[in-house]
C-alpha cells in the first residue's frame, strides 16, 4: 500500500498538478493539507475526477488558510473530523485534522499550526495542539500513521543551516519534544539515518527551492506495526518543479512493496545545491 502526504497550499490552483501526479504515482491513500476550500467547493471540483481514478475522498474545511483531505481506492472507514480535546485558537476550532481507517490502518491528515513566533499565543497554541493530539492517540488503534505538514523540523540536520533558523519557530526544543511526545517513528528518516539535504518545503522567495535551501516540516509519523512494513520512503522533490508548484513536495511511504523500487531520500536529487553560510530566511509563513 502507497501511502502518501501533500500540503497543497491550494486545492483549487493544484488540481490539474494533482490529477497527473495521482496518475503517475499511483498511491493507494493521499493526505492533503492546506486545501484553502469549504467541503462543498471542493466536492464540487474534486468528485466526478476523483471518482474517475478510483478514489474515495474526505474532506474538512472551510475556506481561508487551513483545510484537510484523504483521498483512498483502498477503504475509508469511520472518518473522524478534527479530535478529541483539540484545541481552539480564538475561540475557533480550526479544520486541520482528519482521520480514517484505510486497508487496516488508522491515518491522520494533519495541518499543524505554524507557530508563527516564538512566544506568542500562536506558538501555545501550537504546543497545545500537539499536546491534545498526543493525548488523543494514546488510547487509539495499534496501526496507526500521522501525515502531514507537522511543521516542525525534527533535527538540525533537517534544516539547510540550522545557524540561520536560531529564534524561529519549527527548530525550538520546545517543538521537537511535542513531536517525539507522540511516540512514534519518523519513517522517511528512520528509513535514511544521517541522510543531509533531506527536504520537503521550499519557500518561493529568494530562488530558495532552486539552490536547495530546504526544510524537512512533512512527515509521516507511524507505529512500530506500521513502519515494520516499510519497503521505501521518500520525498518526491519532481513535483515541487514545474508550473505552478506547491511549496511542498509530496512525502511517500510504501508498505509490503516498493513499486517504483527503494529510489533513493529525494527523487531527484537537487541539482546544485548552495552551501549553508550567510543565507538570511525569507519572511516566515505565517498560516
Amino acid at each position: 500500500m502507497r501511502i502518501a502526504t501533500w500540503n497543497v497550499n491550494s486545492a483549487r490552483q493544484r488540481l490539474p498538478r494533482l490529477l497527473d501526479w495521482l496518475q503517475q504515482r499511483q498511491p493507494d491513500v493521499v493526505c492533503l493539507q492546506e486545501t484553502k476550500l469549504t467541503d462543498d467547493v471542493f466536492s464540487d471540483l474534486f468528485t466526478e475526477p476523483l471518482a474517475a481514478l478510483g478514489y474515495r475522498f474526505a474532506h474538512h474545511g472551510s475556506g481561508g488558510f487551513n483545510g484537510v483531505a484523504l483521498l483512498s481506492r483502498v477503504g475509508l472507514d469511520d472518518v473522524e473530523r478534527n479530535f478529541a480535546g483539540q484545541p481552539a485558537y480564538r475561540d475557533v476550532v480550526e479544520a486541520r485534522a482528519l482521520s480514517a481507517t484505510c486497508a487496516g490502518v488508522r491515518i491522520h491528515s494533519l495541518y499543524v499550526p505554524n507557530g508563527r513566533e516564538v512566544g506568542s499565543d500562536h506558538y501555545q497554541y501550537k504546543l497545545a495542539w500537539f499536546d491534545a493530539l498526543a493525548a488523543a492517540i494514546s488510547g487509539g488503534p495499534a496501526d496507526v500513521a500521522l501525515c502531514g505538514d507537522i511543521n516542525v523540523a525534527p533535527a538540525d540536520i533537517d534544516v539547510f543551516d540550522p545557524a540561520a533558523y536560531v529564534g524561529h519557530t519549527h527548530v525550538t526544543a520546545e517543538e521537537r519534544q511535542c513531536v517525539a511526545a507522540l511516540g512514534l517513528i519518523d519513517v522517511v528518516r528512520a528509513h535514511w539515518p544521517g541522510r543531509e539535504r533531506l527536504f520537503s518545503y521550499w519557500d518561493y522567495r529568494a530562488g530558495m527551492f532552486h539552490q536547495d535551501l530546504g526544510m524537512r516540516i512533512d512527515l509521516v509519523l507511524a507505529s512500530q506495526q506500521v513502519a515494520n512494513r516499510v519497503a521505501a520512503a521518500w520525498v518526491d522533490r519532481a513535483a515541487r518543479k514545474g508550473k505552478l508548484p506547491s511549496d511542498h513536495a509530496p512525502v511517500i511511504m510504501d508498505l509490503d512493496e516498493a513499486p517504483d523500487g527503494d529510489i533513493g531520500p529525494v527523487v531527484p536529487p537537487a541539482s546544485n545545491p548552495r552551501r549553508i553560510g550567510s543565507t538570511k530566511l525569507p519572511q516566515s509563513r505565517t498560516q
